[in-house]
């Protein structure tokens, strides 16, 4: 670009570093180890990045969720896979730290009690928006009513699977069971194939989420148990004992159930 020829751009305020308030997010890291440990750093940036992806997520359900109520499989389709996409990151993002020595995460573990991960308002409202809602979690945010309103707020909310399903039964003028039966058989049938396309591609990523889920607590036990064995969690839970606990959670179990009665 010749520097001596007149912009064709508009010359703004707006940059770079003041779009993406870079300076402001630089700022949240606030290491409580002192003196400060190198490896706090990393796992306050791993989940702070995990809170960004869900607040992602959400957003995306949400978007997924109003053109289920609008039929419009396309575009519930796009918003799931990126959904998916996401979680895929989500999955291997967790086996950065396990580039932690167990002794160097122990220097400053007691610093977290009793924060613990279980505490996530944005996780425990990707479940509920989703559909695996356990009302039973409420008592624990009982102590926080800012939290505990928005879980109840998420559960007088439909949920992505009650659209999903409502729109299947719409569209293929059957109850559920039946249209996911329908739906897979014909998928093998090639004259049957070209209609029902884009109705099975949008419940296998809604299957995929569910599966991407299941992948993501099952690889964060694991990354729990390798760096700290069984001990009891930072916020009194049993720590990887409570987590296994959760690996057989499903949004969505019909999806899965239903792969049993096909033939």
């Amino acid at each position: 670009m010749d520097p001596t020829q007149p912009s064709i751009y508009k010359q703004t305020d707006l940059t770079y570093n003041g779009y993406l308030k870079v300076p402001e997010l630089l700022s949240l890291q606030h290491i409580l180890s002192s003196p400060p440990h190198h490896d706090e750093l990393l796992f306050i940036i791993i989940h702070q990045t995990y809170e960004l992806w869900f607040r992602q997520i959400l957003h995306e359900m949400e978007s997924a969720q109003a053109s289920l109520e609008k039929d419009s499989v396309g575009a519930a389709h796009h918003q799931l896979v990126r959904i998916v996409a996401i979680m895929r990151v989500l999955v291997q993002q967790i086996h950065i730290l396990e580039t932690m020595k167990p002794q160097d995460f122990l220097k400053f573990r007691d610093r977290l009690n009793p924060a613990s991960g279980f505490q996530s308002l944005q996780f425990r409202e990707l479940e509920f928006l989703a559909g695996a809602r356990d009302e039973r979690y409420l008592e624990h945010f009982k102590n926080f009513p800012e939290i505990l309103e928005k879980l109840k707020g998420r559960l007088a909310q439909r949920s992505l699977w009650t659209s999903y399903s409502e729109m299947v039964e719409r569209v293929c003028k059957q109850d559920l069971r039946s249209a996911l039966l329908h739906l897979y058989q014909s998928s093998q049938n090639s004259s049957d194939d070209a209609k029902s396309l884009p109705l099975y591609l949008l419940t296998e990523a809604m299957l995929e989420i569910d599966q991407q889920l299941g992948l993501w607590r099952e690889h964060h036990v694991r990354v729990v148990e390798r760096i700290i064995g069984h001990k009891v969690g930072t916020g009194g839970s049993s720590g990887v004992g409570y987590l296994k606990t959760t690996t057989s959670k499903k949004c969505f179990p019909l999806l899965w159930e239903i792969r049993t009665e096909i033939q």
